[in-house]
């Protein structure tokens, strides 16, 4: 059976005797009419699973509600405030440290976790050690591996890269409809002070039409991959 949730117990984890932890961090809002709200946390959740396949790390339960005020106007979007983010980050890595981890990765499947970057660079300047993935490059590298058809900034929300990354991992998530929910909103330099109802009525702005399962594997796999310069930064 898949578990989005890591099933380890204490003696694995002792045997395991990793130096680095990974913590998903997703979000509860809307993506459409054919995603879960659970969908930042669900990819967040799939690329950890995929690393602690392929590297010695221990993996934590991932953070599930985080800053999707930009998503207030429809329902069931829940948010917490940058500041509790970014103790509840803080908290865990002390509490991970005080273990014999040495290192915190924060595995980050929402983009308008904006404060995550600060939490990251700050904690490093002050002697922490903690790094934030995938970083902008990571996720380029693995669009053109899967050969995405919409860009970065085209691809902006429940659009071609997280719709195949949900038909591969799970399928029976993606609901019908999103093989005609395609919406493009080019300029959206306001975002911040309008929220997405100023440029998107169904919530979605990007190209789900386009997304496959092929493609979302093609995805994970090249962040898997890239994950081993994270892992060659702390060795």
């Amino acid at each position: 059976m898949d578990h989005l949730l890591t099933t380890a117990t204490t003696t694995d984890e002792r045997d395991r005797s990793a130096s680095m932890a990974i913590l998903p961090i997703g979000s509860f809002e809307q993506h459409g009419s054919y995603l879960p709200l659970t969908t930042d946390t669900v990819v967040a959740s799939v690329i950890a699973r995929e690393l602690a396949g392929a590297y010695r790390v221990l993996l934590l339960p991932p953070v599930t509600i985080s800053c999707s005020h930009e998503h207030t106007e429809w329902p069931g979007t829940v948010s917490i405030s940058a500041q509790t983010l970014y103790s509840i980050v803080s908290d865990v890595y002390d509490s991970v440290t005080r273990s014999g981890i040495a290192t915190l990765v924060l595995v980050n499947g929402h983009g308008g976790n904006y404060v995550l970057s600060n939490v990251v660079q700050e904690a490093n300047a002050k002697g922490r050690s903690m790094a934030l993935f995938p970083a902008k490059e990571d996720w380029n590298e693995a669009r053109a591996a899967a050969q995405l058809s919409s860009s970065m900034h085209e691809d902006m929300h429940a659009g071609e890269l997280e719709t195949s990354i949900l038909l591969y991992a799970y399928p029976d998530l993606v609901r019908d409809g999103y093989e005609s929910a395609d919406w493009t909103a080019g300029d959206r330099r306001h975002l911040l002070t309008s929220g997405m109802q100023a440029y998107t009525t169904s919530g979605v702005v990007g190209r789900p039409s386009l997304g496959t399962a092929d493609k979302g594997k093609a995805v994970i796999e090249s962040l898997t991959r890239s994950f081993s310069g994270v892992v060659r930064l702390f060795d």
